[in-house]
């Protein structure tokens, strides 16, 4: 006797569900989204696959991946990630744990291809497991694949670690080892009120000393500042003095009490026997002299003349972001600054050379306001970028082909991309360039962002630019552009 159960009902959209079916609607959802990642994934492997041989003997070939994985072309993987809206180092990562998993850790793919786990924790392990050989990697992928469907992820991130020192324990001392002799001083980026995060990795000792100084310092500002600061706040505001040793040694010598101290005490070991000399030879030296103590960097500031006559407003810092102008202070504090008019561009800055002169790099950068390479941050700063002609230098050419109606920054990775990957690009306006990708895609990049248009409205776009038109989609205008502005 057979019994056949009746038909599942389809579950009613979320707004409408009980507390059952919002359970059971919930799991769904789950599973669709380990799914998806699970297409996302295969994507990039098959992208892999079609681009793993070069075009010619310039196209350079990566292997993302770990030991074992194949080989794919450098400069295909930023087309998928304009296909996929993403910066390229995120599609290369995606790239690599695929490959990974794939090719060096079986058993855990088909864990995650069946949408029983969290194919984030998979690509973890791929990265952790990375620098293994081929033939170590099995362990981990053994250990990984029993555990990653029921365990929590710290717990299978444990075991895969684990196992990464068990297949190869003389790497992992090497690595230990070089670990110990790294050192470290890294700046975070600003956040929206002005501050940064200063992370150092120091000995055990300096850290100490660093810490006992900048405590002194702060108990010292407690004395000077008012009593409405708290001590984590002293204690920052002294890590800035650190910077300014002039100053920091001026503030010691005046809050220090050397007529309590024993004529009998001895000197502490840290005491070097001229510290008198150098005291007195600090003493004599004239101001400028000593303001060069205090090192040399260089920040570029932008505000408006408003803001300089009124104290109110906000300035742009490269490489830090907006803070609010009475903020301006604690970022300069006493250094020199010169100050230098706001570019006009709409004045015509064209040379008949190949290289960029300073005024057409100010010209550029402010037009464009960044990288233009599509989907990329503009957080790089200008020491950091290339200047890179959108059509080529042609040295039969006619005048005036470096200037901002060709010219467009561009990181040292993205201008290796564009120059050997197949990639166009065209200026279509200030600070508006068109890229065109070999597979026919095809992106506007401007002060809005990164946005996709079709082949036609790339045509219209080159085209219009080709008339001294420039073309905007939406706003049904065309302005007139020379070139100049």
């Amino acid at each position: 006797m057979s019994i056949t159960s009746p038909a599942r009902q389809p579950l009613p959209a979320a707004d409408e569900a009980s507390a059952t079916q919002v359970l059971a609607l919930a799991t769904g959802a789950l599973r669709s989204r380990r799914l998806a990642e699970v297409e996302e994934l295969r994507l990039g492997i098959r992208w892999a696959e079609v681009n793993g041989h070069p075009r010619d003997h310039r196209d350079p070939m990566v292997t993302p991946g770990g030991d074992g994985t194949p080989p794919v072309r450098e400069h295909a993987i930023p087309e998928l990630a304009m296909a996929r809206e993403t910066h390229p180092a995120t599609t290369r990562a995606l790239v690599a744990d695929g490959l990974d998993l794939v090719h060096r850790l079986p058993l855990t793919w088909a864990v995650v291809e069946a949408g029983q786990c969290e194919p984030w924790v998979a690509r973890k392990v791929a990265v952790l497991s990375r620098a293994l050989l081929d033939d170590q990697v099995a362990k981990v992928d053994r250990a990984v694949a029993r555990a990653i469907a029921g365990h929590a992820p710290s717990t299978v991130l444990e075991i895969a670690r684990a196992k990464v020192i068990e297949a190869d324990p003389e790497t992992h001392r090497a690595e230990r080892e070089r670990s110990r002799h790294e050192r470290y001083v890294r700046l975070s980026r600003s956040d929206e009120f002005g501050y940064r995060h200063l992370i150092a990795r120091v000995t055990a000792g300096d850290a100490a000393w660093l810490d006992a100084m900048v405590d002194r310092v702060a108990d010292i500002l407690g004395t000077t500042m008012g009593a409405d600061h708290n001590h984590d706040e002293l204690r920052s505001i002294a890590l800035g003095w650190l910077a300014r040793p002039v100053d920091l040694l001026k503030l010691l010598l005046e809050h220090t009490d050397t007529e309590t101290d024993s004529p009998s005490a001895a000197a502490p070991a840290w005491a070097i026997d001229d510290l008198a000399d150098t005291v007195g030879r600090l003493a004599a030296m004239p101001a400028r002299r000593l303001a060069r103590l205090r090192g040399r960097g260089q920040l570029f500031v932008h505000l408006t003349d408003e803001a300089l006559r009124t104290g109110t407003g906000v300035a742009r810092v490269e490489g830090v972001g907006p803070i609010d102008v009475r903020q301006l202070h604690e970022v300069l504090g006493h250094a020199d600054v010169t100050v230098t008019p706001v570019l006009d561009l709409r004045l015509r800055r064209r040379v008949d050379a190949y290289e960029h002169p300073e005024v057409v790099k100010d010209h550029v950068w402010l037009q464009t306001g960044g990288d233009c390479f599509p989907f990329t941050p503009r957080s790089a700063t200008r020491d950091r970028v290339d200047f890179d002609h959108a059509v080529p230098y042609d040295d039969t050419g006619p005048p005036g082909q470096t200037g901002p109606q060709n010219s467009g920054p561009l990181r040292r990775r993205h201008h290796r991309t564009k120059t050997h990957g197949g990639l166009t690009t065209r200026v279509v306006g200030p600070g508006r360039h068109l890229w065109r990708t070999p597979h026919g895609q095809a992106f506007l990049v401007d002060h809005t962002g990164t946005r996709r248009v079709t082949g036609d409205e790339a045509a219209a776009l080159a085209g219009a630019i080709e008339d001294g038109v420039e073309l905007y989609f939406g706003a049904a205008s065309v302005r007139e552009w020379s070139g100049d502005q």
